[in-house]
Protein backbone atom coordinates (compact mmCIF):
# COMPACT_ATOMS: atom_id res chain seq x y z
CA UNK A 1 0.00 0.00 0.00
CA UNK A 2 3.29 2.82 0.61
CA UNK A 3 4.51 1.71 -2.63
CA UNK A 4 0.86 2.77 -4.08
CA UNK A 5 0.77 6.10 -1.99
CA UNK A 6 4.23 6.84 -3.52
CA UNK A 7 3.53 5.78 -6.90
CA UNK A 8 0.20 8.23 -7.05
CA UNK A 9 2.42 11.10 -5.41
CA UNK A 10 4.72 11.58 -7.73
CA UNK A 11 1.94 11.36 -10.72
CA UNK A 12 0.37 13.91 -9.21
CA UNK A 13 3.44 16.20 -8.90
CA UNK A 14 4.85 15.04 -12.42
CA UNK A 15 1.27 15.90 -13.70
CA UNK A 16 1.11 19.22 -15.63
CA UNK A 17 -1.79 21.66 -14.94
CA UNK A 18 -4.30 22.01 -16.71
CA UNK A 19 -4.57 24.83 -19.51
CA UNK A 20 -6.15 25.87 -22.82
CA UNK A 21 -6.63 23.07 -25.71
CA UNK A 22 -5.88 23.66 -28.92
CA UNK A 23 -8.02 20.86 -31.11
CA UNK A 24 -8.21 20.56 -35.16
CA UNK A 25 -9.65 17.47 -36.00
CA UNK A 26 -9.68 16.26 -40.08
CA UNK A 27 -11.70 14.60 -41.56
CA UNK A 28 -9.77 11.43 -42.18
CA UNK A 29 -9.83 10.12 -38.72
CA UNK A 30 -7.15 11.87 -36.66
CA UNK A 31 -6.42 15.27 -35.02
CA UNK A 32 -3.94 17.63 -33.89
CA UNK A 33 -3.48 18.53 -30.19
CA UNK A 34 -1.81 21.70 -28.88
CA UNK A 35 -1.95 22.72 -25.07
CA UNK A 36 0.13 25.05 -22.85
CA UNK A 37 1.38 23.38 -20.03
CA UNK A 38 4.04 24.24 -17.20
CA UNK A 39 6.54 22.72 -15.97
CA UNK A 40 8.86 23.40 -12.63
CA UNK A 41 12.48 21.66 -14.11
CA UNK A 42 15.85 22.18 -12.24
CA UNK A 43 18.55 23.03 -14.78
CA UNK A 44 20.08 19.46 -16.06
CA UNK A 45 18.22 16.52 -16.63
CA UNK A 46 15.12 15.92 -15.15
CA UNK A 47 12.05 12.85 -15.38
CA UNK A 48 8.59 13.91 -16.06
CA UNK A 49 5.59 11.72 -16.51
CA UNK A 50 2.99 13.97 -18.40
CA UNK A 51 -1.00 12.47 -18.22
CA UNK A 52 -4.34 13.46 -19.73
CA UNK A 53 -2.82 12.77 -23.26
CA UNK A 54 -5.09 10.33 -25.65
CA UNK A 55 -4.66 6.45 -26.60
CA UNK A 56 -4.19 7.14 -29.86
CA UNK A 57 -1.02 9.29 -29.77
CA UNK A 58 1.66 8.62 -32.10
CA UNK A 59 4.65 9.25 -30.10
CA UNK A 60 6.64 10.03 -32.89
CA UNK A 61 4.56 13.32 -33.33
CA UNK A 62 5.13 14.93 -30.40
CA UNK A 63 7.10 18.22 -30.11
CA UNK A 64 7.70 20.34 -26.99
CA UNK A 65 8.43 24.29 -27.16
CA UNK A 66 9.18 25.87 -24.42
CA UNK A 67 7.74 29.11 -24.80
CA UNK A 68 9.00 30.76 -21.58
CA UNK A 69 12.87 30.69 -22.50
CA UNK A 70 12.90 29.36 -26.22
CA UNK A 71 15.40 26.85 -26.79
CA UNK A 72 16.36 25.92 -23.26
CA UNK A 73 14.69 22.47 -23.46
CA UNK A 74 15.01 19.15 -25.25
CA UNK A 75 13.83 15.82 -24.97
CA UNK A 76 16.83 13.04 -24.21
CA UNK A 77 14.01 10.00 -24.02
CA UNK A 78 10.73 9.64 -24.22
CA UNK A 79 7.97 6.55 -23.52
CA UNK A 80 4.61 6.05 -24.13
CA UNK A 81 2.51 4.27 -22.11
CA UNK A 82 -1.18 4.22 -23.87
CA UNK A 83 -2.94 1.28 -21.72
CA UNK A 84 -3.77 2.88 -18.65
CA UNK A 85 -4.85 0.57 -15.33
CA UNK A 86 -8.32 -1.26 -15.47
CA UNK A 87 -9.62 -4.02 -14.38
CA UNK A 88 -9.83 -5.88 -17.70
CA UNK A 89 -5.72 -4.74 -18.03
CA UNK A 90 -5.40 -6.55 -14.01
CA UNK A 91 -7.46 -9.12 -15.54
CA UNK A 92 -5.65 -10.15 -18.70
CA UNK A 93 -2.12 -9.96 -16.39
CA UNK A 94 -3.30 -12.95 -14.57
CA UNK A 95 -5.10 -15.21 -17.37
CA UNK A 96 -4.29 -18.95 -16.29
CA UNK A 97 -3.78 -18.20 -12.60
CA UNK A 98 -6.75 -18.23 -9.75
CA UNK A 99 -7.81 -15.37 -8.48
CA UNK A 100 -10.84 -14.38 -5.64
CA UNK A 101 -13.81 -13.45 -6.83
CA UNK A 102 -17.09 -11.66 -4.47
CA UNK A 103 -19.91 -13.91 -5.27
CA UNK A 104 -23.08 -12.17 -3.68
CA UNK A 105 -26.20 -14.94 -3.51
CA UNK A 106 -29.24 -13.09 -5.16
CA UNK A 107 -31.68 -15.31 -2.60
CA UNK A 108 -30.00 -14.78 0.94
CA UNK A 109 -27.58 -11.50 -0.26
CA UNK A 110 -24.37 -13.10 1.59
CA UNK A 111 -21.65 -12.77 -0.36
CA UNK A 112 -18.48 -14.71 -0.04
CA UNK A 113 -14.95 -15.44 -1.48
CA UNK A 114 -14.12 -17.82 -3.91
CA UNK A 115 -11.55 -18.59 -5.79
CA UNK A 116 -11.40 -19.67 -9.79
CA UNK A 117 -8.92 -19.66 -12.47
CA UNK A 118 -8.62 -17.17 -14.97
CA UNK A 119 -9.07 -18.91 -18.30
CA UNK A 120 -9.68 -15.43 -20.72
CA UNK A 121 -9.80 -12.26 -19.27
CA UNK A 122 -12.38 -11.55 -22.14
CA UNK A 123 -9.75 -8.51 -22.46
CA UNK A 124 -10.34 -5.69 -25.42
CA UNK A 125 -7.58 -3.33 -25.61
CA UNK A 126 -8.94 0.49 -26.29
CA UNK A 127 -6.36 0.64 -29.13
CA UNK A 128 -7.97 -3.04 -30.76
CA UNK A 129 -11.79 -2.19 -30.36
CA UNK A 130 -11.03 1.62 -31.88
CA UNK A 131 -12.32 1.33 -35.57
CA UNK A 132 -10.64 3.36 -37.79
CA UNK A 133 -14.57 4.54 -38.80
CA UNK A 134 -15.45 6.31 -35.36
CA UNK A 135 -19.04 5.51 -36.22
CA UNK A 136 -18.54 1.77 -35.74
CA UNK A 137 -16.50 1.88 -32.58
CA UNK A 138 -19.76 1.65 -30.20
CA UNK A 139 -21.23 -1.20 -32.08
CA UNK A 140 -18.24 -2.94 -31.98
CA UNK A 141 -17.82 -2.59 -28.35
CA UNK A 142 -21.51 -3.91 -27.62
CA UNK A 143 -20.42 -6.89 -30.11
CA UNK A 144 -17.89 -7.55 -27.99
CA UNK A 145 -19.43 -7.53 -24.53
CA UNK A 146 -22.03 -9.96 -25.11
CA UNK A 147 -21.22 -13.25 -26.41
CA UNK A 148 -18.45 -12.69 -28.69
CA UNK A 149 -15.05 -14.89 -28.87
CA UNK A 150 -13.80 -11.93 -26.24
CA UNK A 151 -16.21 -12.93 -23.26
CA UNK A 152 -14.55 -13.81 -19.91
CA UNK A 153 -13.93 -17.84 -19.46
CA UNK A 154 -13.77 -18.85 -15.67
CA UNK A 155 -13.22 -22.46 -14.02
CA UNK A 156 -14.83 -22.50 -10.69
CA UNK A 157 -16.10 -25.11 -8.53
CA UNK A 158 -15.15 -27.84 -11.44
CA UNK A 159 -17.01 -26.17 -14.12
CA UNK A 160 -16.47 -23.77 -16.70
CA UNK A 161 -18.33 -20.23 -16.91
CA UNK A 162 -18.79 -18.00 -19.57
CA UNK A 163 -18.91 -14.06 -17.97
CA UNK A 164 -16.91 -13.15 -14.72
CA UNK A 165 -18.79 -15.24 -11.63
CA UNK A 166 -18.44 -11.90 -9.06
CA UNK A 167 -16.82 -8.85 -8.78
CA UNK A 168 -12.88 -9.73 -8.90
CA UNK A 169 -10.40 -8.88 -6.21
CA UNK A 170 -6.77 -8.17 -6.66
CA UNK A 171 -4.30 -8.45 -3.44
CA UNK A 172 -1.63 -5.86 -4.53
CA UNK A 173 -1.01 -3.06 -7.48
CA UNK A 174 2.20 -3.23 -9.22
CA UNK A 175 3.74 0.48 -8.10
CA UNK A 176 4.65 1.17 -11.68
CA UNK A 177 0.79 0.53 -13.50
CA UNK A 178 -0.67 3.59 -15.14
CA UNK A 179 -3.70 5.15 -14.03
CA UNK A 180 -4.09 7.16 -17.56
CA UNK A 181 -2.07 6.99 -20.75
CA UNK A 182 1.06 8.78 -19.41
CA UNK A 183 4.26 10.05 -21.70
CA UNK A 184 7.43 9.28 -19.37
CA UNK A 185 10.03 12.12 -20.24
CA UNK A 186 14.20 12.10 -20.01
CA UNK A 187 14.40 15.76 -20.19
CA UNK A 188 17.05 18.45 -20.57
CA UNK A 189 16.92 22.13 -19.37
CA UNK A 190 19.54 24.79 -19.69
CA UNK A 191 18.00 26.62 -16.26
CA UNK A 192 16.42 25.95 -13.20
CA UNK A 193 12.64 27.07 -12.73
CA UNK A 194 8.92 26.66 -14.42
CA UNK A 195 8.58 26.69 -18.21
CA UNK A 196 5.57 27.17 -20.04
CA UNK A 197 6.02 25.18 -22.82
CA UNK A 198 3.47 24.06 -25.92
CA UNK A 199 2.61 20.23 -26.14
CA UNK A 200 1.57 19.12 -29.55
CA UNK A 201 0.85 15.43 -30.71
CA UNK A 202 -1.06 13.72 -33.59
CA UNK A 203 -3.62 11.48 -32.16
CA UNK A 204 -6.02 8.78 -33.87
CA UNK A 205 -9.25 8.29 -32.91
CA UNK A 206 -10.87 11.38 -33.91
CA UNK A 207 -13.04 12.38 -36.87
CA UNK A 208 -15.59 14.79 -37.76
CA UNK A 209 -18.36 15.31 -40.77
CA UNK A 210 -20.50 17.41 -42.68
CA UNK A 211 -24.30 16.78 -43.18
CA UNK A 212 -26.88 19.15 -44.98
CA UNK A 213 -30.51 19.32 -44.46
CA UNK A 214 -32.11 21.13 -47.70
CA UNK A 215 -35.75 21.94 -47.13
CA UNK A 216 -38.35 22.66 -50.17
CA UNK A 217 -41.32 24.23 -49.70
CA UNK A 218 -44.47 22.48 -50.91
CA UNK A 219 -44.04 24.18 -54.47
CA UNK A 220 -41.30 25.34 -56.00
CA UNK A 221 -37.30 24.86 -55.51
CA UNK A 222 -36.10 27.61 -53.96
CA UNK A 223 -34.87 26.06 -50.39
CA UNK A 224 -33.69 26.77 -47.19
CA UNK A 225 -30.06 25.02 -45.71
CA UNK A 226 -28.73 24.44 -42.79
CA UNK A 227 -25.30 22.61 -42.00
CA UNK A 228 -24.33 20.29 -39.33
CA UNK A 229 -20.68 19.41 -37.95
CA UNK A 230 -20.88 15.82 -36.23
CA UNK A 231 -17.55 15.29 -34.01
CA UNK A 232 -16.66 11.55 -32.95
CA UNK A 233 -14.12 11.37 -30.01
CA UNK A 234 -12.92 8.02 -29.48
CA UNK A 235 -9.58 9.27 -28.48
CA UNK A 236 -9.90 7.87 -25.25
CA UNK A 237 -9.12 11.05 -23.78
CA UNK A 238 -11.71 14.10 -22.76
CA UNK A 239 -11.12 17.76 -24.27
CA UNK A 240 -12.39 19.69 -21.53
CA UNK A 241 -13.99 23.83 -22.90
CA UNK A 242 -11.11 23.31 -26.05
CA UNK A 243 -10.54 25.84 -28.93
CA UNK A 244 -11.67 23.57 -31.82
CA UNK A 245 -10.50 23.38 -35.47
CA UNK A 246 -12.05 21.03 -38.29
CA UNK A 247 -10.33 20.79 -41.46
CA UNK A 248 -11.40 20.05 -44.98
CA UNK A 249 -9.61 18.65 -47.80
CA UNK A 250 -7.34 15.67 -48.60
CA UNK A 251 -4.82 15.76 -46.95
CA UNK A 252 -1.67 13.21 -47.86
CA UNK A 253 -2.09 11.08 -44.24
CA UNK A 254 0.02 7.79 -44.25
CA UNK A 255 -1.65 5.10 -42.71
CA UNK A 256 0.65 3.16 -40.24
CA UNK A 257 1.34 0.30 -42.77
CA UNK A 258 1.89 2.61 -45.15
CA UNK A 259 4.49 4.48 -43.27
CA UNK A 260 6.41 1.23 -42.70
CA UNK A 261 6.47 -0.10 -46.27
CA UNK A 262 8.00 3.26 -47.58
CA UNK A 263 10.40 2.98 -44.18
CA UNK A 264 11.39 -0.14 -46.16
CA UNK A 265 11.64 1.65 -49.96
CA UNK A 266 13.28 4.44 -48.24
CA UNK A 267 16.09 1.66 -46.53
CA UNK A 268 16.02 -0.27 -50.47
CA UNK A 269 17.31 3.29 -51.98
CA UNK A 270 14.04 3.83 -53.37
CA UNK A 271 12.93 7.27 -53.11
CA UNK A 272 -22.59 32.88 -42.79
CA UNK A 273 -25.27 35.10 -41.35
CA UNK A 274 -24.55 37.26 -37.97
CA UNK A 275 -23.61 35.25 -34.69
CA UNK A 276 -22.53 32.09 -36.71
CA UNK A 277 -21.06 29.11 -35.05
CA UNK A 278 -18.64 28.45 -37.14
CA UNK A 279 -16.22 30.39 -39.11
CA UNK A 280 -14.56 29.23 -42.57
CA UNK A 281 -11.06 30.84 -43.97
CA UNK A 282 -8.90 29.16 -46.60
CA UNK A 283 -5.94 27.54 -45.36
CA UNK A 284 -2.73 26.00 -47.22
CA UNK A 285 -4.91 23.88 -50.14
CA UNK A 286 -7.40 23.35 -47.37
CA UNK A 287 -10.21 24.93 -45.81
CA UNK A 288 -9.96 25.48 -41.87
CA UNK A 289 -13.48 26.23 -39.98
CA UNK A 290 -13.52 27.39 -36.50
CA UNK A 291 -15.89 26.98 -33.64
CA UNK A 292 -16.40 30.15 -32.21
CA UNK A 293 -16.94 29.00 -28.35
CA UNK A 294 -14.88 26.82 -26.30
CA UNK A 295 -16.07 23.21 -26.81
CA UNK A 296 -15.94 19.91 -24.32
CA UNK A 297 -15.52 16.97 -26.25
CA UNK A 298 -15.64 13.97 -23.85
CA UNK A 299 -14.59 10.42 -25.01
CA UNK A 300 -17.07 8.55 -26.89
CA UNK A 301 -18.85 11.45 -27.47
CA UNK A 302 -20.61 12.63 -30.30
CA UNK A 303 -21.01 16.17 -30.73
CA UNK A 304 -22.93 18.17 -33.35
CA UNK A 305 -22.47 21.62 -34.03
CA UNK A 306 -24.50 24.08 -36.71
CA UNK A 307 -21.98 25.65 -38.94
CA UNK A 308 -23.84 26.81 -42.11
CA UNK A 309 -27.91 28.19 -42.56
CA UNK A 310 -29.03 29.50 -45.60
CA UNK A 311 -32.54 30.78 -47.08
CA UNK A 312 -34.15 31.67 -50.43
CA UNK A 313 -31.16 29.69 -52.22
CA UNK A 314 -32.52 28.73 -56.07
CA UNK A 315 -31.88 24.94 -57.35
CA UNK A 316 -32.98 23.34 -59.88
CA UNK A 317 -33.89 19.80 -60.58
CA UNK A 318 -33.16 17.57 -63.27
CA UNK A 319 -34.54 14.59 -65.22
CA UNK A 320 -31.48 12.42 -66.86
CA UNK A 321 -32.64 9.25 -68.61
CA UNK A 322 -29.31 6.89 -69.47
CA UNK A 323 -30.85 4.37 -71.37
CA UNK A 324 -27.69 2.37 -72.51
CA UNK A 325 -27.03 -0.53 -69.64
CA UNK A 326 -23.73 -2.25 -70.68
CA UNK A 327 -24.18 -6.01 -69.59
CA UNK A 328 -21.38 -6.98 -67.16
CA UNK A 329 -20.64 -10.19 -69.55
CA UNK A 330 -18.52 -7.06 -71.52
CA UNK A 331 -16.73 -6.04 -68.52
CA UNK A 332 -12.71 -6.33 -69.36
CA UNK A 333 -13.44 -6.79 -72.58
CA UNK A 334 -11.23 -4.78 -75.16
CA UNK A 335 -13.45 -2.41 -77.58
CA UNK A 336 -12.12 -3.83 -80.11
CA UNK A 337 -13.48 -7.34 -79.80
CA UNK A 338 -17.30 -6.17 -78.75
CA UNK A 339 -17.42 -3.22 -81.39
CA UNK A 340 -18.16 -5.33 -84.00
CA UNK A 341 -21.42 -7.30 -81.87
CA UNK A 342 -24.86 -6.00 -83.04
CA UNK A 343 -26.19 -6.49 -79.45
CA UNK A 344 -23.83 -4.98 -77.44
CA UNK A 345 -25.08 -1.91 -75.82
CA UNK A 346 -28.57 -2.66 -76.30
CA UNK A 347 -29.66 -3.47 -73.46
CA UNK A 348 -32.40 -0.93 -71.57
CA UNK A 349 -32.05 1.16 -68.40
CA UNK A 350 -36.15 2.19 -67.66
CA UNK A 351 -35.46 4.12 -65.12
CA UNK A 352 -34.99 7.77 -65.32
CA UNK A 353 -32.54 9.35 -62.62
CA UNK A 354 -33.77 12.91 -60.55
CA UNK A 355 -30.98 15.35 -60.15
CA UNK A 356 -30.82 18.27 -57.68
CA UNK A 357 -28.57 20.91 -58.76
CA UNK A 358 -27.92 24.60 -57.42
CA UNK A 359 -24.83 26.90 -57.68
CA UNK A 360 -22.83 27.44 -54.83
CA UNK A 361 -22.12 31.36 -54.95
CA UNK A 362 -22.95 34.60 -52.84
CA UNK A 363 -25.75 35.72 -55.34
CA UNK A 364 -27.89 32.50 -54.57
CA UNK A 365 -27.42 33.01 -50.63
CA UNK A 366 -24.46 30.55 -50.29
CA UNK A 367 -21.13 31.21 -51.13
CA UNK A 368 -19.10 28.90 -48.73
CA UNK A 369 -16.73 25.88 -48.81
CA UNK A 370 -18.31 23.20 -48.65
CA UNK A 371 -16.83 20.60 -46.87
CA UNK A 372 -17.21 17.02 -48.49
CA UNK A 373 -20.62 15.40 -46.64
CA UNK A 374 -24.35 14.13 -46.61
CA UNK A 375 -26.83 15.78 -48.09
CA UNK A 376 -30.20 15.23 -46.87
CA UNK A 377 -33.70 16.39 -49.10
CA UNK A 378 -36.83 17.03 -47.32
CA UNK A 379 -39.72 18.62 -49.10
CA UNK A 380 -43.07 20.13 -47.14
CA UNK A 381 -46.22 18.30 -47.46
CA UNK A 382 -49.62 20.00 -47.75
CA UNK A 383 -49.83 19.49 -43.62
CA UNK A 384 -46.45 21.29 -43.05
CA UNK A 385 -44.38 18.66 -42.27
CA UNK A 386 -41.27 17.70 -43.69
CA UNK A 387 -41.00 14.49 -45.47
CA UNK A 388 -37.70 13.28 -46.68
CA UNK A 389 -36.98 13.05 -50.42
CA UNK A 390 -33.34 11.58 -50.82
CA UNK A 391 -29.86 12.11 -49.86
CA UNK A 392 -26.08 11.64 -51.67
CA UNK A 393 -22.94 12.85 -50.33
CA UNK A 394 -21.26 15.95 -52.27
CA UNK A 395 -17.28 16.38 -52.48
CA UNK A 396 -15.45 19.09 -51.51
CA UNK A 397 -16.86 22.14 -52.97
CA UNK A 398 -15.28 25.26 -53.59
CA UNK A 399 -17.28 28.69 -53.96
CA UNK A 400 -19.28 29.42 -56.78
CA UNK A 401 -19.39 26.03 -58.19
CA UNK A 402 -22.12 24.11 -59.06
CA UNK A 403 -23.64 21.41 -56.74
CA UNK A 404 -25.37 18.10 -58.72
CA UNK A 405 -26.34 14.92 -56.76
CA UNK A 406 -28.57 11.81 -57.77
CA UNK A 407 -31.35 11.95 -55.38
CA UNK A 408 -33.59 8.78 -56.96
CA UNK A 409 -35.28 7.76 -59.35
CA UNK A 410 -38.80 9.03 -61.01
CA UNK A 411 -41.66 7.38 -60.39
CA UNK A 412 -44.53 8.99 -63.41
CA UNK A 413 -41.51 9.11 -65.93
CA UNK A 414 -40.26 6.58 -67.67
CA UNK A 415 -37.73 5.65 -71.07
CA UNK A 416 -37.82 2.96 -73.56
CA UNK A 417 -34.56 3.05 -75.73
CA UNK A 418 -34.06 0.23 -78.61
CA UNK A 419 -31.43 -0.42 -81.53
CA UNK A 420 -34.00 0.11 -84.66
CA UNK A 421 -31.03 -0.85 -86.93
CA UNK A 422 -27.63 -1.74 -87.37
CA UNK A 423 -25.45 -2.65 -90.43
CA UNK A 424 -21.73 -2.98 -90.64
CA UNK A 425 -18.91 -3.15 -93.09
CA UNK A 426 -15.89 -4.49 -92.16
CA UNK A 427 -14.04 -4.38 -95.21
CA UNK A 428 -14.61 -0.47 -95.20
CA UNK A 429 -13.86 -0.31 -91.72
CA UNK A 430 -17.38 1.29 -90.87
CA UNK A 431 -20.93 0.70 -89.20
CA UNK A 432 -23.86 2.62 -88.98
CA UNK A 433 -26.65 2.39 -86.18
CA UNK A 434 -29.89 3.31 -85.47
CA UNK A 435 -31.77 4.08 -81.68
CA UNK A 436 -34.84 5.06 -80.97
CA UNK A 437 -35.83 6.27 -77.61
CA UNK A 438 -39.04 6.74 -76.43
CA UNK A 439 -40.06 9.24 -72.76
CA UNK A 440 -43.36 8.58 -71.29
CA UNK A 441 -44.52 11.41 -68.54
CA UNK A 442 -47.10 10.14 -66.95
CA UNK A 443 -46.79 13.68 -64.64
CA UNK A 444 -50.05 16.43 -64.98
CA UNK A 445 -47.51 19.07 -66.66
CA UNK A 446 -44.75 19.49 -68.65
CA UNK A 447 -41.40 18.35 -68.02
CA UNK A 448 -37.36 18.70 -69.57
CA UNK A 449 -35.66 15.04 -69.80
CA UNK A 450 -32.33 14.95 -70.65
CA UNK A 451 -31.98 12.32 -72.49
CA UNK A 452 -27.56 11.23 -72.98
CA UNK A 453 -26.01 8.70 -75.36
CA UNK A 454 -22.77 6.97 -74.87
CA UNK A 455 -21.01 7.04 -78.69
CA UNK A 456 -19.34 3.96 -77.77
CA UNK A 457 -18.54 1.83 -80.47
CA UNK A 458 -15.57 4.14 -81.93
CA UNK A 459 -13.72 7.17 -81.33
CA UNK A 460 -14.57 8.24 -84.68
CA UNK A 461 -18.35 8.71 -85.52
CA UNK A 462 -21.39 11.52 -86.89
CA UNK A 463 -24.51 11.43 -86.07
CA UNK A 464 -25.77 11.70 -89.74
CA UNK A 465 -29.61 11.78 -88.37
CA UNK A 466 -31.49 13.13 -85.76
CA UNK A 467 -35.24 13.98 -84.61
CA UNK A 468 -34.04 16.55 -81.99
CA UNK A 469 -30.74 19.02 -81.31
CA UNK A 470 -28.24 17.63 -79.19
CA UNK A 471 -25.44 18.84 -77.29
CA UNK A 472 -22.13 17.28 -77.93
CA UNK A 473 -20.80 16.82 -73.41
CA UNK A 474 -17.23 15.39 -74.80
CA UNK A 475 -15.64 13.23 -77.33
CA UNK A 476 -18.00 10.04 -76.66
CA UNK A 477 -21.30 11.81 -75.17
CA UNK A 478 -24.35 13.66 -76.46
CA UNK A 479 -27.13 14.58 -74.89
CA UNK A 480 -30.56 15.40 -75.87
CA UNK A 481 -33.11 17.86 -74.04
CA UNK A 482 -36.87 17.79 -74.88
CA UNK A 483 -39.75 18.99 -72.93
CA UNK A 484 -42.28 15.64 -72.47
CA UNK A 485 -45.98 16.59 -72.58
CA UNK A 486 -48.18 16.77 -69.65
CA UNK A 487 -49.30 12.69 -69.68
CA UNK A 488 -47.73 12.21 -73.19
CA UNK A 489 -45.19 10.92 -75.26
CA UNK A 490 -41.50 12.49 -76.64
CA UNK A 491 -39.75 9.58 -78.93
CA UNK A 492 -35.97 10.54 -79.99
CA UNK A 493 -34.74 9.17 -82.94
CA UNK A 494 -30.82 9.08 -84.26
CA UNK A 495 -28.57 7.39 -86.59
CA UNK A 496 -24.95 7.26 -85.88
CA UNK A 497 -22.07 6.44 -88.34
CA UNK A 498 -18.38 4.74 -87.16
CA UNK A 499 -15.31 4.99 -88.98
CA UNK A 500 -12.19 3.09 -88.02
Amino acid sequence: MKSFVIFALLLFLGAAADAQTSLTIYNQNFAVVKEDRSFELRKGENELRVTDITRHMEPESVMLRDISYPGNIQILEQNYESEPLSEGLLLSKLEGKKIEFEITNPKTGVTEIKKGTLIRSGYVPHTQAYSRFGRQYTMRQQALGYGSSNQPIVLIDSKIKFGLPGKPTFRELDPESFLKPTLLWKLWSGRRGKHKCELSYITGGMRWEATYNILFPEEGDTFDMVGWVTMDNQSGHEFKKAKIKLMAGDVSKLKPEERRLYSLEESAGRAPHAGAAVSEKAFEEYHLYTLQRPTTLRDREIKQVEFIRASHAQAKKLYVYDGAQIGRRYRGWDIRSIRNKPEYGTECNPKIWVMLEFKNSKENHLGIALPKGTMKLYRQDEDKRNEFIGENIIDHTPKDETVRLYTGNAFDIVGKRRQTNYKIDSSRRMCDEWFEIKLRNHKDKQVEVRAVEHLYRWHNWEIVEKSNRFLKIDARTVEFRVQVPPNGEKTITYHVHYTW
